[in-house]
């Protein structure tokens, strides 16, 4: 079947030029049995266009497809093309689990827009080989005020955090327990003191938001992303997705304590002592997802951290598509990996 996406116009004012060859990188990546995935326009108006045999299933596989692809970031309306030229249009239901004001409403320097964040969030899950089920969880090292997390709880999925700045999880908590409360969605949403062998450790918001079908739980521990296999234990994830610091002064998270001991804008240290800890938070099968800034760490660089971290990179074909400019200090790209079986001998 060849069929013919809209996407948003929204997209173009967020990536510029790079907006169709980022989107047609995701929809290859994570699109089910997506092909050929070429622009195309009709009557002037622009698509994109991809052959996929994933509708001519059952019904609930049929579902599940047209599911993934209404998640892609781009997504506004989904036609099949037909031999005589003529476009259907296929009814796609609403895949998120909350109105799209629980990532949009924040407003703050340096934060990720969110469009970018569902689609790291959207590549690093199609290349998780292990079960996603209602118990998935996607933890962000680095997850600031939290888009990524609240990203996951709108695909459905448990969400797990480690923040070095205090203040920034009063703030999503603060938030979080305003949006909830309004929503009437019924949930239960704490700050608490973390304490261990006497000492403390910082403290962690947890939440729990009771749907009809399911609960979804969200956990941040304040501290270093390096110590974050410390602070969430044995616990393990099937997606660790997060956006590095790009080395510019957008905000306190990007003033990291590198290698040296010193303060350092470039990625280069953080990666560099994060990198392992995060593929040993991964389960077998699991999979690392991560956007940085290009100009601080080259990504051949990158692919030998992961590659020593025991991971295996993505790295061929549409998961090489999406490099792009943020502006004249920030090339942003994606680097996706995933955990072989047997990878962690302490798993």
């Amino acid at each position: 079947m060849r069929l013919l996406m809209l996407a948003n116009p929204g997209a173009n004012r967020v990536y510029a030029a790079h907006a169709t060859t980022l989107a047609a990188a995701e929809l290859a990546v994570s699109a089910p049995g997506a092909r050929e995935v070429t622009p195309r326009t009709v009557a002037g108006v622009s698509y994109l266009g991809f052959e996929t045999d994933a509708l001519d299933a059952t019904e609930a596989e049929r579902t599940a497809a047209l599911r993934r692809i209404a998640r892609q970031s781009t997504f506004l309306a989904l036609f099949e093309e037909r031999p005589d030229g003529l476009l259907r249009p296929l009814e796609v239901a609403d895949p998120d689990l909350f109105e799209d004001d629980l990532v949009t409403i924040p407003k703050y320097p340096g934060k990720t827009n969110e469009q970018f964040t569902r689609l790291l969030l959207n590549v690093t899950l199609a290349a998780v080989e292990c079960p996603l089920d209602e118990h998935a969880t996607v933890l962000d090292p680095l997850c600031g005020r939290g888009t990524t997390l609240t990203t996951a709880w709108m695909a459905g999925l448990n969400a797990a955090g480690v923040e070095v700045e205090e203040k920034a999880v009063e703030q999503l908590a603060a938030f979080l327990k305003t949006y909830l409360r309004r929503k009437r969605l019924k949930h239960r949403a704490e700050l608490v003191p973390v304490r261990r062998e006497g000492k403390s450790l910082g403290r962690k918001f947890e939440a729990t938001v009771h749907l009809p079908d399911r609960d979804l739980t969200m956990g941040v521990f304040t501290g270093d992303t390096r110590s974050s296999a410390k602070l969430w234990g044995k616990r393990r994830f099937e997606a660790v997705v997060t956006d590095a610091p790009y080395g510019v002064v957008h905000g306190a998270r990007s003033d990291v304590v590198g290698t040296t001991g010193k303060r350092d804008r470039s990625p280069a240290g953080l990666l560099k002592g994060a990198v392992g800890v995060w593929a040993h938070q991964l389960k077998d099968g699991g999979a690392l997802g991560l956007s940085w800034n290009t100009h601080g760490l080259d990504r051949a660089d990158l692919v030998a951290m992961v590659t020593e971290a025991g991971l295996v990179v993505k790295d061929e074909g549409p998961w090489r598509g999406f490099e792009h400019r943020v502006d004249a200090a920030i090339q942003r790209d994606v680097l996706v990996a995933v955990k072989p079986d047997g990878a962690d001998p302490d798993h």
